[in-house]
């Protein structure tokens, strides 16, 4: 079983206003197998937050989907993290509307996937791909 890393990060200025996102997936001997930092068009921190997730898997899904996986993603936002877990319910309508793309994608990949909370200092290259974008 593979396991991979997925590092992702998403931000706002303005909030809402101009949005990048950052992606960073390492295989299990830490190799770089993809990094994405681009813009968004104008949105909210968590819209970002959750699209740098939906950017991630759509590539996992085009790339090495139907591979016995583990995914670990590790994320600096709270929030997302624990309703991505279905520990929190999501009450805004537009998030709710990614979420739903997020766990078809999950659906649709062969492996298990986990969402993991870490500190903002340990999420520097998704943090940097999304500031670089701007």
């Amino acid at each position: 079983m593979k396991n991979i890393k997925i590092f992702t990060d998403g931000g706002s200025r303005g909030n809402p206003g101009p949005s990048a996102i950052g992606v960073l997936i390492l295989d299990e001997k830490n190799k770089e197998l993809f990094r994405l930092g681009k813009q968004i068009g104008i949105a909210t921190n968590n819209i970002a937050e959750y699209s740098a997730v939906f950017e991630a898997l759509l590539w996992v899904k085009n790339n090495i989907a139907g591979h016995d996986i583990n995914l670990k993603f590790y994320l600096d936002s709270s929030l997302a993290v624990n309703q991505l877990n279905g520990i929190f319910k999501i009450k805004n309508q537009e998030l709710k509307k990614i979420v739903v793309g997020i766990k078809k994608l999950e659906r649709e990949i062969s492996g298990k996937i986990f969402y993991f909370k870490i500190a903002r200092e340990k999420n520097k290259t998704a943090d940097f791909l999304v500031n670089s974008s701007f």
